[in-house]
């Protein structure tokens, strides 16, 4: 499985998310009472923005005036028609024998546990001319070597 690096945990404070593209896809991850899940940004109710919406605790009731917050079960609740997923399996409330939520693995890691560089970024030539602005594509390499030759060239003449 591919690993993709977020977000540093300090992005992340308790109780708040980031919402980050993935391999194309929008995945949130949130900090849900300092531990890390990922879901993937779409309800599977009906599509909707399943990542901004809450964090919850349980709220329970075995009668009218008897209401309790449990804390300890977290739902994410989608802001479109208010399905709730448990953050810890993805379950749907409403229909847990067919419905869940997507959900990915998160582990958190060292900076020193990843892998070392060098990391280099492609680059181009920019060059203006006239009003235009125009990125060059071609090889660099292929280019670099031509100049080189070129100055040899000069050089010896």
């Amino acid at each position: 499985m591919t690993q993709h690096v977020v977000a540093r945990t300090a992005e992340i404070p308790p109780g708040e998310r980031v919402i980050v593209e993935v391999e194309g896809r929008q995945v949130g991850v949130f900090n849900v009472d300092g531990e890390y899940v990922a879901f993937l940004h779409r309800c599977p109710h009906m599509g909707g923005p399943l990542c901004e919406g809450q964090v919850i605790g349980l709220v329970e009731s075995s009668g009218p005036g008897d209401v309790r917050l449990d804390d300890g079960r977290k739902f994410l609740t989608c802001p479109l028609h208010g399905w709730e997923f448990d953050v810890h399996t993805g379950q749907s409330y409403f229909d847990p024998k067919r419905v869940r939520a997507r959900r990915y693995p998160v582990e958190v890691r060292s900076g020193a546990d990843m892998v070392p560089g060098p990391y280099t970024a492609e680059t181009f030539d920019v060059v203006v001319d006239s009003d235009y602005v125009i990125v060059e594509t071609g090889r660099r390499e292929k280019r670099r070597r031509n100049e080189h030759q070129d100055g040899e060239r000069g050089a010896s003449s």
